[in-house]
C-alpha cells in the first residue's frame, strides 16, 4: 500500500468513525483508528484531521457530546443551511455577538472567518453556543452587523 493509499484509508476511516457519531474525546477516536489497524495515529494528528475537516462537538440523540462532521465538508458556505442554526444577532459599540443552535457556534466562526476583513470580520472567537466577532473597526461595526445580518438572514 502507497503512502497515498494509506493516507485515503486513514481519511475514509476517520470520517466513518464520525459519522457514528458516538466518539466524546479525541483518545476514544485514536483508540477506534488504532483497532482499525491505523498503528501511527496519535492525538496530535486526530486533532489536526478534526480541524482540517471542520468536525465540531455536539450532542448526539443520546444527548451525549461527541464529535461529528458538517453535512457539508470544507468551508461552509452561506448556501448551506447553516442560517437555521443562527438563532440571534446582537451587538454593543465594540462587538457582535451571536447565538447559535448548541455544538454550531464553531461551525458559524469559521464561515465568518472565511468572509473576513471585507464584510468587516477582523477575527471570531466561538464556544458551544455563542460567538464574539470582533470587527475590523468599531467606528464602522454598523457596516460588520449589516454584512453579518445579511449572511444568516432567512430568505
Amino acid at each position: 500500500m502507497t503512502k497515498q493509499s494509506k493516507q485515503e484509508a486513514l481519511i475514509s476511516a476517520f470520517k466513518s468513525l464520525l459519522k457514528e457519531e458516538r466518539f466524546g474525546s479525541q483518545s476514544d477516536i485514536v483508540e477506534a483508528l488504532k483497532a482499525d489497524g491505523f498503528d501511527n495515529v496519535s492525538q496530535s494528528k486526530v486533532s489536526r484531521m478534526l480541524s482540517k475537516y471542520g468536525a465540531v462537538r455536539t450532542r448526539n440523540a443520546r444527548q451525549e457530546m461527541v464529535y461529528c462532521l458538517p453535512p457539508e465538508l470544507g468551508v461552509p458556505t452561506t448556501k448551506s443551511p447553516l442560517r437555521q442554526l443562527v438563532l440571534d444577532i446582537e451587538h454593543n459599540d465594540v462587538m457582535i455577538i451571536i447565538r447559535t443552535s448548541p455544538g454550531a457556534a464553531q461551525l458559524i466562526a469559521r464561515l465568518l472567518d472565511s468572509v473576513g476583513k471585507a464584510e468587516g470580520v477582523l477575527g471570531t472567537i466561538a464556544g458551544d453556543d455563542t460567538i464574539f466577532i470582533a470587527p475590523t473597526s468599531v467606528k464602522n461595526i454598523n457596516f460588520t452587523l449589516k454584512k453579518v445580518t445579511e449572511l444568516f438572514e432567512k430568505v
